[in-house]
């Protein structure tokens, strides 16, 4: 997400690291180079004009401290900058209504309503203890009350069934009508899109609005649309009154510049951006932190955040207690550690949210999601025996298993030498003092970490 943007800022930075201060000569250097990396990254003309004469103002009045060189003043001020532009804090979604307080997803076809509904309706429910109905009122994609009906079945949220022959308007009303007598938390509804903006969609929606009075319309676009997104989002919000805006498929090749666009050309808040393709790849959006990861400073926080839904504590605790001993760390444990990983969405989404520094290290050291999934594979072949001793492992042993993971057994001998060394580390941490010797010695030692 945002790689070419963060590599070209970061040349940037590099570049004033050689300067005594900031002077106006090359503060317009460098935001020279600021603006053609927005430009590339498809932020909106008008916003990257608007910025670079901020952060010019902002640069020019700051006071280099005695240990900060210039580049990293000025990445103090574009950050500040970019925040600013963003939103400055998080808009958390306002459910202070009588039950159900209903949330209306609008949007283009081909941008996600659907998948996005699911996983609103999951964070909700998982993160806010929410009772959450969902509805489809879109009668005209083929499949599309199906998709959303199975999606509700896999994320095990209640659904209200529609068909094609009913109206858009008589489902809204029935669904809120259940969702009232079912004492359900919310209310989110799905509506149909187009592949352009049109008029019979804009009606439409305008009626669905005006019959459900919703407390939230959440616009949903596709970050990949670049500055088109940006217009969509416009036309949009003037045909409704749109609370925010969810920004979806910001995993991909997307070059970002909606993220940094869309809420200074609408005037409305991106609450939400999607992730991954995943249940729980929906993250709440918060400027600060996205002006971070940019940067290429990382978004510890919310990696922080991650670990402390996912990961199973009373799992970590036995786990931390191994680590003091230095004794009973096996491969259940190895395959605990993998599972944790996964519950995160896996090694690509952590190396997203970490410093670029770091997040480079690991991509030297050929971080693979698919390296972890085969890990989990050969592990899941072994015996509970041969996992609470691996010692066990000997050549006839290595065959079977590489034999049921449909693997070779190189990668069996691989698994079981990465295993080694992490055991090693878990000594060397009941040791104490040993930290440093750790870190350096981390590069290919981690599951799915290889030189």
């Amino acid at each position: 997400m945002l790689d070419n943007l963060t590599q070209r800022l970061s040349g940037v930075i590099k570049n004033l690291r050689g300067q005594a201060r900031l002077t106006e000569s090359n503060i317009q250097d460098a935001l020279r180079e600021v603006r053609m990396a927005l430009l590339e990254a498809d932020v909106a003309l008008p916003v990257v004009k608007e910025f670079i004469a901020q952060v010019k103002v902002a640069a020019l009045g700051q006071e280099v401290i005695a240990n900060l060189n210039p580049g990293q003043a000025l990445i103090g001020v574009v950050h500040r900058e970019l925040t600013k532009l963003m939103g400055e804090h998080n808009d958390a979604l306002n459910l202070a209504a009588t039950p159900p307080a209903v949330i209306l997803m609008a949007g283009l076809q081909g941008a996600g309503k659907t998948t996005t509904s699911g996983k609103l309706a999951k964070l909700l429910r998982d993160q806010q203890k929410k009772k959450v109905l969902l509805v489809s009122c879109d009668v005209y994609r083929p499949a599309a009350i199906a998709q959303l009906q199975t999606l509700a079945k896999q994320l095990d949220v209640d659904f209200f069934e529609s068909d094609i022959s009913q109206k858009p308007q008589d489902i809204a009303l029935a669904a809120l009508d259940f969702a009232k007598r079912h004492y359900h938390d919310v209310l989110i509804v799905d509506t149909a899109g187009r592949l352009a903006i049109d008029e019979a969609m804009m009606a439409e929606i305008k009626q669905l609005h005006a019959a459900l009075k919703p407390i939230e319309t959440l616009f949903v676009v596709d970050a990949m649309t670049g500055q088109d997104a940006v217009n969509t989002a416009k036309a949009f919000g003037d045909a409704l009154p749109l609370t925010g805006v969810i920004l979806t498929k910001l995993d991909g090749d997307a070059r970002g510049g909606a993220a940094l666009s869309v809420r200074q050309i609408t005037g409305k808040p991106i609450k939400f951006v999607g992730v991954s393709e995943k249940p729980n790849g929906l993250e709440a959006f918060h400027p600060e932190r996205m002006a971070s990861r940019v940067l290429g400073m990382g978004d510890v926080l919310s990696l922080i955040e991650d670990a402390h839904r996912q990961v199973d504590h009373a799992e970590a605790e036995k786990l931390a207690k191994k680590m003091q001993t230095g004794k009973g760390f096996d491969l259940n444990d190895f395959k605990m550690q993998i599972v944790q990983m996964r519950k995160m969405g896996g090694m690509s989404a952590l190396m997203d949210k970490l410093p670029a520094q770091l997040s480079q290290a690991a991509a030297g050291a050929k971080v693979d999601d698919k390296q972890i999934s085969r890990i989990e594979g050969i592990i899941n072949s072994m015996t509970p025996l041969e996992r609470s001793k691996p010692e066990l492992i000997k050549a006839s042993r290595k065959r079977r298993i590489a034999m049921g993971a449909g693997v070779q057994v190189m990668h069996v001998n691989q698994l079981l030498n990465q295993f080694e060394q992490t055991q090693k580390m878990m000594k060397m941490f009941s040791k104490g003092g040993a930290m440093a010797k750790i870190m350096k010695g981390m590069a290919g030692k981690l599951p799915g970490m290889g030189r």
